[in-house]
């Protein structure tokens, strides 16, 4: 058969607008047909939405103009467009489709031959064809609140993320007060409780990793005296650094120093000060003009915890004590008192049950308590373990107590199709999460720069997300590189062993060959001019900009290196970040993406008379790109580089040479392993 079909989700000849669509919203959705068996085609549109299968036919069938198709890469003679008129519904959900092609025998007597034409396995992009047995399949189209919106302020600003014991201690540097260490003193509230606590007096010390004396286990058991007040002093240097967002890991009462075994959601733990320290931060911060987010870990708690009191460390009765404890009922026991549920078989970590009405007001309590000390937005830790309805409550709660403040989650994966808990989630329908920790972005440039993938790869998952997730989602994603969870940026981009390969003696003696990590700098730079490249906050895990390395946890998680710091890579972010803050187009400008070949990535924004296009190589030799209009023409904003007006490097004296390749066309050579991040006064 002659026949050849084309539907690239991501055109806007494809399918108009782009992406996501509000409740009622309508869309366009075309396929278009060529080659000599193309006139006895019809094609038919299967659509599933509100959870019923719909079977469309085509409202027109028009033969394409030679323009549309020297447009498109369709294949053989004649084209044919069959036209779709959607209608979106309702209520916030997905919907799935995929087209039905039959086409007439050519012969009186033959038979009509059915076709499937649907997704690519990446579920976005350029469909194919796949045989009448096989269900192929199916793009995706989400349906979001038509009053969904997220805050400026976040989709426009740089997110800094601080652990808190390993940022600033107050103080690090009052040589005058010598060992006297605030936030020890201050340590001795756990002691009296019966935890340990070991303390590093020297700001530099390595962090422990193996069980204490007489032990089995490792215990995140030291402290190096991080507090709020060491926060307040460095305030001038993250306005330095242009941060807007203080991102902080978990804050409050517990028996470790990551703090995610929660012991009193209402008090702050001492070791970092008290309420009133908090609320100083957050007033002193704001005359800054940064906002703090607190983490909120709602899944589980911890079992030393004023709510299961496992070891009668509180004189409260905890839900260990049996069912006369208020919090007995938060907890899921399979046999009372030792087998009970817990996060993923951490018996320190019981699990509760968020739907349980007293801890669902207990947790809006919660968030009421700390926005009187000017908290208003949170992380939302493992957001994918807590139900929708448990989210929905938390959002309604948030938004009245600050209909600015901002719902984050931790979801590792595409959040619009994510799957847990049983279900297809709806964190990005519009009445949960206001966006999440972007993940997916970390993990793709990481891939991309160490060539573990290529710039496709790279193009598929930025476009794949871009199309699939509603507007205000998309545009408060937080982009990252690195995290408490992660292995340090600069450790993974000179070519560390993947996460948890290595034991932990064997990640504290792990020595980095020396040309690795010159290599891993200059992928560090591009990675970096990326994420500030990207329509989306950047977030800056503390110690990334100052050239921190460490692998798996604890060793991603050292003290600040202050006065210690790699000079070179700080400045360059404190310059990215000033660019980012300065130039129209880095900031809020329409974005394109495109990937020349398989070693090279471009991002190119424009705004009025402002655009910035940003290259980068992951290649270990200089690359020369040629762009023009075409390699940009996919997602919302078609876009063009233009060559009337040359591009100077925003890191470099001069003018980056550009070769003319015909009208709209240029050519650069990225350095290796490296970038260019082009400015020009003139865009369309």
């Amino acid at each position: 058969m002659n026949l050849f079909a084309y539907h690239n989700s991501r055109l806007l000849d494809c399918r108009f607008p782009h992406g996501a669509l509000k409740c009622r919203g309508e869309a366009v959705l075309c396929i278009y047909l060529s080659g000599r068996d193309a006139a006895r085609a019809r094609a038919s549109l299967r659509l599933w939405a509100d959870g019923k299968e719909l079977l469309i036919s085509a409202e027109k069938i028009s033969p394409c103009s030679c323009e549309k198709l020297r447009s498109l890469p369709l294949e053989g003679d004649g084209g044919f467009c069959f036209s779709f008129n959607i209608t979106a519904p309702a209520e916030p959900q997905l919907i799935w489709y995929y087209f039905i092609i039959d086409v007439a025998p050519e012969h009186d007597g033959g038979e009509t031959t059915g076709l499937f034409y649907g997704a690519p396995e990446t579920r976005s992009g350029i469909g194919k064809f796949y045989p009448a047995w096989e269900t192929p399949p199916d793009y995706q189209i989400t349906v979001f609140a038509r009053d969904f919106e997220t805050p400026s302020w976040f989709r426009h600003g740089i997110v800094y993320q601080i652990f808190p014991d390993r940022f600033n201690r107050e103080c690090l540097n009052d040589s005058a007060r010598g060992t006297c260490v605030p936030a020890f003193s201050r340590a001795e509230y756990h002691e009296k409780l019966g935890r340990r606590i070991i303390r590093h007096k020297d700001w530099f010390e390595p962090v422990l990793y193996s069980p204490c004396a007489g032990e089995k286990f490792y215990s995140p058991c030291d402290y190096y005296g991080g507090d709020f007040a060491g926060i307040k002093q460095k305030l001038p240097y993250l306005a330095q650094i242009g941060v807007s967002v203080i991102y902080l890991n978990p804050i409050f009462e517990a028996a470790s120093n990551h703090r995610y075994n929660t012991s009193d959601y209402l008090s702050v733990d001492p070791i970092l000060g008290s309420d009133y320290d908090l609320t100083e931060l957050s007033k002193a911060a704001a005359e800054y003009g940064i906002r703090l987010m607190a983490d909120g870990v709602f899944s589980h708690t911890g079992d030393d915890s004023v709510y299961f009191n496992k070891y009668g460390t509180y004189p409260s009765c905890g839900a260990y004590s049996g069912a006369d404890s208020p919090y007995y009922k938060w907890y899921e026991f399979k046999h009372f008192p030792d087998e009970y549920r817990c996060w993923w078989g951490f018996k320190t970590l019981p699990e509760v049950n968020e739907l349980q009405p007293d801890y669902v007001r207990f947790t809006e309590s919660v968030l009421k308590k700390w926005a009187g000390c000017g908290i208003t937005s949170w992380r939302l830790d493992v957001a994918d373990e807590l139900p929708d309805e448990f989210i929905k409550k938390l959002r309604t709660v948030l938004k009245k107590l600050d209909s600015d403040g901002v719902l984050l989650g931790e979801v590792w994966e595409d959040a619009s199709n994510k799957v847990s808990g049983g279900g297809l989630r709806k964190f990005v329908l519009g009445d949960e999460l206001d966006s999440v920790m972007n993940y997916p972005f970390r993990d793709a440039v990481c891939d991309f720069l160490t060539c573990r993938t290529d710039a496709y790869a790279l193009y598929e998952t930025l476009s794949g997300q871009r199309e699939r997730y509603p507007e205000p989602f998309y545009g408060a994603c937080m982009n990252l590189l690195g995290s408490h969870d992660t292995q340090r940026i600069l450790s993974c981009l000179s070519d560390a062993p993947p996460k948890d390969t290595l034991a932990r003696e064997q990640q504290a003696e792990y020595q980095y060959k020396p040309e690795a990590v010159v290599r891993g700098k200059r992928r560090l730079y591009a990675a970096f001019a990326l994420m500030f490249s990207m329509p989306q906050p950047p977030c800056i895990y503390y110690g990334d900009e100052a050239g921190m390395m460490g692998l798996s946890d604890p060793f991603n998680r050292g003290s600040y290196p202050w006065g210690r710091e790699d000079i070179e890579i700080r400045s360059f972010v404190m310059r990215l970040s000033a660019l980012r803050r300065c130039n129209a187009a880095l900031s809020s400008g329409k974005t394109a993406f495109a990937a020349p070949c398989a070693d090279a990535f471009a991002v190119l924004r424009c705004r009025g008379e402002e655009s910035a296009l940003t290259l980068v190589n992951r290649a270990d030799h200089a690359v020369c790109a040629a762009l023009g209009a075409e390699d940009f023409r996919e997602g919302p904003d078609a876009l063009n580089v233009r060559t009337a007006d040359k591009y100077s490097d925003a890191f470099a004296d001069g003018t980056v040479l550009q070769k003319d390749l015909g009208t709209g066309h240029i050519r650069v050579e990225i350095p290796p392993n490296g970038f260019l991040l082009l400015l020009s006064q003139t865009a369309e």
